[in-house]
């Protein structure tokens, strides 16, 4: 794979494009942790999806890294699909956090994408990697957009 800003310029263009399939498994991730952890998480537009994928592809550093992932995993495929399992969750682990930022919200994406990938099956005939691929976008994108209520509040470790 050669990464060129014209690449990394149609992978952005995908991302942003995926709103109809990630938009939907994010709204419905943040509705199952709100159930898990009692609590109500708001909900995230494909407007509000797109805005961010704007912000995070205005980064370079950041977009070449995440259009990297992005395009291994549309592209990665493994005969039977089992043998592959270990390195399309590896790719769909570090997109999550990449998305998301730094540490903490890098660690909580990560673990949130393990909860988003096993609750997303991709169609008959699509590459491997493509399900993860979805599942990476939705828990780095919920990590990194406001509507958690422990996020809107401020801290009670911050020094004033």
């Amino acid at each position: 794979m050669q990464l060129t800003p014209d690449r990394v310029d149609a992978e952005y263009e995908w991302v942003r494009n995926r709103a109809p399939v990630v938009v939907p498994l994010l709204n419905d991730t943040r509705r199952q942790l709100g159930t898990l952890f009692e609590t109500e998480v708001d909900s995230v537009s494909r407007d509000v999806y797109k805005e961010e994928v704007d912000t995070v592809f205005a980064d370079g550093e950041v977009a070449v890294n995440i259009a990297g992932y992005v395009g291994l995993l549309r592209e990665l495929d493994v005969e039977n699909d089992y043998p592959g399992f270990i390195v399309d969750e590896i790719l769909g682990r570090e997109l999550a956090a990449t998305i998301a930022g730094g540490q903490p919200l890098a660690l909580l994406a990560q673990a949130t994408f393990h909860f988003a990938d096993i609750h997303t099956h991709g169609e008959d005939g699509e590459n491997a990697g493509v399900d993860d691929l979805d599942a990476a976008l939705a828990a780095g994108f919920q990590t990194r957009l406001p509507g958690w209520d422990w996020r809107e509040r401020d801290s009670p470790f911050s020094r004033e």
